[in-house]
């Protein structure tokens, strides 16, 4: 008894993740607005959690500022020929905290930004042959430089990690 309470603490310790504050101090800062104003591309990948990619990907970004909301519209071009749009509005909240809703996010997204990171957890209605799925996201940014971030998501269901998606920005001049 004593070792499976062992191996349940080790469970959940090693579901803890880092929290966003720990890079409160990296620079440059990240200013979600300014770096997703205008245009910005992406490429990424989607691998199973054995690491084989499953997917390439390209997209096109426009963000723009609308009232009291950001929006941020995201134009996706799959290697398997399939398209996909996405429009995100976002909201900034106090000390940092962000929260996001699209058509194929279950309930809304909470955000949290801290130095050159952003970290968001969401719930993403995914269509997979003819049947649509509740994936949990665990999404991480990291702000390289003024016009390049790196993007790595984990995407789990039931706990259990399906697999990773991974993008890198680039703000078009």
């Amino acid at each position: 008894m004593k070792a499976l309470l062992i191996m349940f603490c080790m469970l959940l310790g090693a579901c803890a993740g880092p929290d966003v504050r720990h890079y409160q101090q990296q620079q440059p800062a990240l200013d979600l607005v300014q770096f997703f104003s205008g245009q910005t591309e992406a490429w990424g990948t989607f691998q199973k959690r054995d690491g084989a990619v499953v997917k390439r990907f390209h997209v096109l970004l426009t963000g723009t500022q609308q009232g009291d909301h950001f929006v941020l519209d995201e134009d996706f071009s799959y290697s398997d020929g399939s398209k996909q749009k996405r429009v995100w509005t976002l909201r900034q909240q106090a000390g940092g905290q962000w929260t996001g809703t699209a058509d194929d996010i279950k309930g809304e997204a909470q955000g949290q930004i801290a130095g050159n990171a952003l970290n968001w957890k969401y719930t993403m209605l995914l269509p997979v042959d003819g049947s649509v799925y509740e994936v949990q996201f665990d999404d991480w940014m990291f702000l390289i430089d003024q016009k390049t971030m790196i993007n790595r998501a984990s995407m789990s269901k039931f706990g259990w990690q399906l697999g990773e998606v991974t993008l890198f920005f680039r703000k078009k001049d």
